[in-house]
């Protein structure tokens, strides 16, 4: 039992929880459940999760406020259950770190298929980039630490990255005035085998920009090359 991948679902609605954990169950998972986010933190905090399923709309403290919790913590991989009419949701969800996500109503089939996806891609490495190795990244003043995975300024001062904002960030230093594809991106940041939002690039783009741009609405670090993609305007040292 203890070698079985252990999945935490996350949903308030027990005629959905229950029967989708039986289905997952039965499909080789040791699955546990919560019905709010106070349960899920006490569950994360008992057991060793490999994969969080997460409702976004729950009472109290929602899905995406949880997603948030999650990165701040580790890296525990994400997928949120959402509805049709909660796109905003979706791309904040994509936005703070969650690997995909899972339009309701779904087949459970399409859920196990996300989940071994991502789970494949955490055991593997997958599509996913990684540095080489421990290092250092300097470009206009700015330093991205990868063995911390940490964004300092030119004070010396951190600034928090979300786990989306990281790898974006470290595919265009790492690939410096060469222009990627937003599918590019998503096979350097995601996978995508996940069938991300397309759209999460652009946000994570957009909520980057804010973070380092001296002016994100006229952004001279990273440029957005019209019917091709983006690319980092500057010089990259290897520290």
């Amino acid at each position: 039992m203890a070698d079985l991948p252990h999945l935490l679902l996350v949903d308030d609605e027990r005629s959905i929880r229950e029967p989708l954990a039986q289905y997952l169950t039965k499909q080789g998972f040791r699955v546990t459940q919560a019905g709010d986010a106070e349960g899920a933190r006490a569950r994360m905090s008992a057991y060793a999760i490999d994969l969080a399923i997460l409702d976004i709309m729950m009472p109290g403290e929602d899905g995406l406020s949880l997603t948030r919790h999650i990165r701040e913590t580790g890296e525990i991989p994400v997928i949120l259950l959402t509805a049709r009419s909660e796109e905003t949701d979706r791309i904040v969800g994509l936005e703070m770190g969650a690997d995909d996500y899972v339009v309701k109503p779904f087949s459970p089939r399409e859920l196990l298929a996300r989940i071994k996806v991502i789970l494949r891609r955490v055991q593997t490495g997958g599509t996913r980039q990684h540095a080489p190795e421990a290092g250092a990244y300097s470009f206009s003043g700015w330093v991205l630490k990868t063995g911390e995975r940490t964004l300092v300024d030119r004070e010396g001062l951190s600034v928090p990255l979300s786990t989306g904002e990281y790898n974006l960030l470290l595919a265009l230093v790492t690939r410096p005035r060469q222009v990627l594809t937003r599918d590019q991106l998503l096979d350097l940041t995601q996978g995508r085998e996940a069938a991300a939002f397309d759209r999460a690039i652009d946000n994570q783009v957009s909520r980057l920009r804010k973070k380092i741009e001296p002016d994100a609405r006229n952004p001279s670090l990273i440029k957005t090359v019209w019917g091709g993609g983006y690319t980092l305007a500057s010089e990259v040292t290897r520290l």
